[in-house]
This record gives C-alpha cells, sequence and structure tokens, in this order.
C-alpha cells in the first residue's frame, strides 16, 4: 500500500510539465535573439573596418553549427531518451541533404558547364541519355522538401519496424544502423546510381529564385536553420516531457517491465526512431545549401560514430546538452583542423574516453555536480554557526 506522500508523488508524475521554466524560457529567448537579430545586424550595419563587424565568411559556418545541433537533438532523443545507440543518423542527415541537393541542381538549368537544360553536368559527361524517374518533380521545392522528411523517414520506418519488432536491442542495432549507413556510402559512390558519384552534387545556383551566394540568401539561410533548431529542441521538449517521453525513459531503463505493464516498447521506439531520421534529414537539406556540396562522404560510419560524441561530450538524455555538444566540438574541429589537424582525431577519440570513464554525464552533467557541490557547501556553512551556537 502506498502512503499519502507516495500517492501525492505519483499524482505529480502524471501531471504534464511545462516546456521550460520562467528561466528556462528567458535563457531561450534571449539566446534566439542573439542569434536570430543582433548576429545578421553585425553582419550588415557595421562597415568592414569597424571593430562590431561580422565578417560574412563567419555566417555560413554559423549556420553549419545549426545544422550539427539539430543532427545532435536527433540522436539524443532515440539514445538520451529511448535507449537506441544509432550509429546510422549520418544516413539519415546525408539522404535529406541529397533531396535539397537534387532540387538545386534542377535550379540550374542552361547555366551548367554543358548548357544541357534538364541534364545536369555529370550526368552529361557519363552520357546519360534522359533525366532518371527518381529526378522527376525536384525541380519543384514543396516536393523537394517533402523528400527531405519522406525519404529519411520512410527508411527509419522500415528498418527500425523489422529492428524493434524483432527485439534487436543494444550494440545489434548499433552495428545493424551502422551496416545500412556503410551500405549507402558504397550505394551512392557508384557513378550509374545517377547522384553524381565521388563528386556528388555541387556548383548550385539559386534557391528558390535567389542566387545560393548572396550575402542576403546566406544570412536567411543562416537564420532558417537557427530557427529550425529552436523549433526542433521545442518539439523534442515537448515529446521528452509528455507521457510518451516517460514511457520511453521506462523503455530505456527497463524495457521488459514496460512490456509487462501492457506497454508496446515497439510503438514508442519506432516513433522516436522515426521523428529522429526526420529531423535529421532536415539538418542536411538546410546544411547542403549553406556548404555547397553533397557527396557520399556524409554516408560514412565515422560521421555517424562523430554525432555520437557530440551527444557523449554535451550530455546525454538533456537535449540542450546535445546542442552544446554538437557546436562545441565542431568549434573545436574548425580550430584543429586549421591549427593542427594531424590531431584532430587524437582529441576527438579523447574527448570521448574523458566523456566515458571521467564525466559519463558529460559537460551538462559536470555543471550540475558542481552546482550541487555548492549548494551542499553553502547548506554546512550556514548549518554550523547554529550547532556551535547550540554548543
Amino acid at each position: 500500500m502506498l502512503n499519502k506522500t507516495g500517492l501525492e508523488d505519483l499524482k505529480a508524475l502524471a501531471q504534464p510539465k511545462p516546456l521550460l521554466d520562467r528561466r528556462g524560457w528567458a535563457l531561450f529567448l534571449g539566446v534566439g535573439f542573439v542569434l536570430i537579430v543582433l548576429v545578421p545586424l553585425f553582419n550588415l550595419l557595421p562597415g568592414t573596418g569597424s571593430a562590431l563587424h561580422l565578417p560574412g565568411y563567419l555566417i555560413p559556418l554559423l549556420g553549419k553549427y545549426a545544422c550539427y545541433a539539430i543532427l545532435a537533438l536527433s540522436l539524443d532523443l532515440v539514445w538520451g531518451y529511448a535507449g537506441i545507440l544509432s550509429l546510422g543518423h549520418g544516413a539519415f542527415f546525408a539522404l535529406g541533404g541529397y533531396a535539397m541537393g537534387m532540387y538545386l541542381m534542377r535550379q540550374i538549368g542552361t547555366r551548367g558547364v554543358y548548357g544541357h537544360p534538364e541534364l545536369p553536368d555529370f550526368m552529361v559527361f557519363l552520357n546519360w541519355k534522359e533525366l532518371p524517374w527518381y529526378w522527376y518533380g525536384f525541380e519543384h521545392f514543396p516536393f523537394a522538401l517533402l523528400m527531405v522528411f519522406l525519404v529519411p523517414g520512410l527508411l527509419a520506418l522500415v528498418l527500425g519496424w523489422f529492428a524493434f519488432r524483432s527485439r534487436v536491442t543494444g550494440v545489434y542495432i548499433s552495428i545493424v544502423t551502422q551496416a545500412m549507413t556503410f551500405a549507402l556510402l558504397l550505394a551512392f559512390f557508384r557513378n550509374d546510381m545517377g547522384f553524381g558519384g565521388n563528386n556528388g552534387l555541387t556548383d548550385f545556383k539559386d534557391i528558390l529564385g535567389f542566387p545560393v551566394q548572396a550575402p542576403e540568401t546566406r544570412i536567411g539561410l543562416y537564420v532558417a536553420s537557427v530557427l529550425s533548431l529552436g523549433l526542433c529542441f521545442l518539439l523534442c521538449r515537448f515529446v521528452t516531457r509528455s507521457k510518451l517521453g516517460r514511457v520511453l525513459l521506462a523503455v530505456r531503463d527497463a524495457e521488459s517491465r514496460v512490456r509487462f505493464l501492457g506497454y508496446s516498447p515497439t510503438s514508442a521506439k519506432l516513433f522516436a526512431f522515426v521523428l529522429s531520421a526526420l529531423l535529421a534529414g532536415l539538418a542536411g537539406a538546410l546544411y547542403v545549401p549553406q556548404v555547397g556540396i553533397i557527396n557520399p562522404s556524409e554516408f560514412s560510419p565515422a560521421n555517424s560514430i562523430e554525432i555520437a560524441i557530440w551527444v557523449a561530450v554535451g550530455g546525454r538524455g538533456t537535449l540542450y546538452g546535445a546542442v552544446l555538444g554538437g557546436v562545441l566540438i565542431n568549434l573545436v574541429k574548425t580550430w584543429l583542423t586549421g591549427a593542427a589537424p594531424e590531431l584532430w582525431l587524437f582529441v576527438l577519440g579523447a574527448l570521448f574516453v574523458a566523456s566515458t570513464l571521467l564525466f559519463p554525464k558529460g559537460i551538462v552533467g559536470l555543471v550540475g555536480q558542481w552546482q550541487a557541490w555548492r549548494a551542499e557547501r553553502r547548506s554546512y556553512q550556514s548549518a554550523a554557526p547554529t550547532e556551535k551556537a547550540a554548543e
């Protein structure tokens, strides 16, 4: 039998939780204001000689970091909350990027090197006679946007349905997703697949009628990436704070007990897996026009492993820790690959080992432990004079 306190605790757990508290909303809106309003203003208004001027090359770089943060969020949703360590999220990211790249290639038209009105340059070079059927419709942005979500989502649905229905868990689901990524890598390297082979898709001209290289377009893509990051964070926060989120946590910690209580772990995991694939596809679609290329290297299994390191270092199962890890590690990567490129892989491996052995809860967990230590110390210091007076 539960006592009164136990019943109150259960009722509190059953109540829906707000997305963010007042402090959280203030931080969320404050960061959003800086990234969406101040960053573009510092790029556009001050002169190039001003100390407040933000160089133009930083805008797509920051937009790329926002895309990486969305990708980290997508993995944290399934790994941090459902316990599914997917090593295939790089594939969902790349598929969304290829869908956007196909749209951008169809916008080139006769401005390509060979001037063909329909066929991209690589198809003309390989002596293709007509456009493959799976390229039809990509001249329209709404169709391309649909494919950005549909292709990764459908792949995740099929893979997840077979895997979770067969109760494939633990390291085995990691192996399955990594094998899928490697298979796609080999397939997209082939010239006869019709996706540009080793060179991929590049030389983009326009997006929605705006020149891709124009400063105003780059700022628009950056703002779209940051807005998407904020919306994806709120969506993931909504899912994880809902009853479904609590079921996912229960599945992560004790799947057999969840099944015994009458819930369906398969449905919960499949929903989270498909949603995470959709977010990864969106990140890839926003990434491609900002970097100007998409090729099969994005399918590399090493990329998917790196995403897992972002989440582990930032703090698994926290969402904002995943965002922090995705941005912070890529900042270090950008600096280190320029200063000492031969050291980057060693630093990345050391970060993963350190996050596993020294701070398993990531940077967010370290901050939480430090705050708890400070609160305990203040409590002890305030209690000490009282004890002395009592003596």
